[in-house]
């Protein structure tokens, strides 16, 4: 997600490795807080995203859309259910912002350098999004690597799902009434709920350290592809906006509303072309927590789960909560993009 400004060094001398280190240093400041603005902003879109995503294989549905979700949990939960799990993605986003920015921004001086251009040269499309692609496939190795990508998603979609999965309460109940009708009426259940550290270790204590990367193949696309669609629809409705006020503008020109508006336009596309990937991959992460199938059933899979979810509901079930993800991508994408514009052009 390069500030269209900062990614393209001003002129065409090699950079020294001094300057090359504050470049990269600034690509992670700036990231880093961008991220973190923006998740804080999304959380409980996400939350509702979540959780319409692990209903899809339900016999019955426990939100009837959206709106219903929000406002159940709202109504149930208050402010703090809607900003459950919120802890670990915000490291998370911190950290794969600050990758993704600077990665973004190195693998375009390579595809220069194996061009033999200038480091002024600006890249065409396709090249762009082949850097984007690059700069979310290695933005998804080294946050695996660190153990903060896949386990961080893991907690939160199960933390997501805590108050309405069907397992023991702490308050007694009549016989006949059981814990699945009371989570898919969703009244007020008095449980003592395990924060993101009890939930990281119940799942290593229960399936070991390869648990924590369960729906890493969902993980993986998304970063990938949305890599690409991603940083490949801001600079084109970036550099389609800048040109507007004038031909001989170029990327580091952009101002504060164009950045919105092109961040804005890359969000929404980001997460409708990503969608059916990460859908399947919460639906995997939250499996065990809403129908448990026993500890000697086999894990699932990222191809038998989306199989599943087509047959339950065909295409509509890969895009359960896809409006809603759209909706709240388009501010947070555009919050993130001027963040990182305004502060690469202020301080960069």
């Amino acid at each position: 997600m390069e500030a269209t400004s900062d990614t393209s060094p001003r002129d065409d001398s090699t950079p020294s490795m001094p300057s090359s280190a504050v470049r990269a240093a600034k690509d992670i400041t700036f990231g880093s807080i961008a991220g973190m603005v923006s998740k804080v902003f999304e959380h409980p879109f996400d939350l509702t995203k979540v959780r319409l995503q692990s209903q899809v294989l339900d016999t019955t549905a426990r939100f009837n859309g959206p709106i219903d979700c929000l406002v159940k949990t709202w109504k149930n939960e208050g402010v703090r259910g809607l900003y459950r799990g919120l802890p670990a993605p915000i490291v998370a986003a911190m950290l794969e912002n600050a990758s993704l920015f600077m990665s973004y921004s190195e693998l375009q001086n390579v595809i220069r350098r194996i061009n033999s251009q200038p480091l002024s040269h600006e890249l065409s499309l396709p090249q762009l999004a082949l850097a984007g692609a690059g700069a979310g496939a290695i933005t998804s190795f080294l946050l695996q690597v660190t153990h903060t990508c896949t386990p961080v998603e893991l907690v939160k979609c199960k933390m997501q799902v805590q108050m309405i999965a069907p397992k023991p309460l702490s308050v007694s109940i009549p016989e006949s009434t059981t814990a699945a009708t009371l989570d898919s009426s969703l009244r007020p259940i008095p449980r003592s709920l395990p924060g993101p550290i009890a939930v990281l270790v119940s799942v290593v204590r229960t399936e070991g350290l390869r648990g924590l990367w369960l729906g890493q193949t969902g993980t993986l696309i998304r970063e990938c592809g949305g890599g690409a669609a991603w940083f490949a629809t801001k600079e084109f409705v970036g550099t389609t906006l800048i040109k507007r006020r004038g031909p001989e503008l170029t990327r580091k020109d952009i101002i504060p509303w164009e950045s919105a508006v092109s961040g804005a336009c890359a969000g929404g596309i980001f997460n409708f072309s990503m969608f059916p990937a990460d859908s399947i991959k919460s639906t995997m992460q939250t499996e065990e927590d809403l129908r448990p199938r026993g500890s000697n059933a086999p894990k699932p899979t990222f191809l038998g789960t989306a199989k599943a979810m087509y047959r339950a509901q065909g295409v509509k079930g890969l895009y359960a909560g896809c409006g809603i993800t759209v909706a709240r991508s388009i501010p947070s994408s555009a919050i993130i993009f001027l963040i990182y514009d305004g502060l690469s052009n202020r301080f960069g």
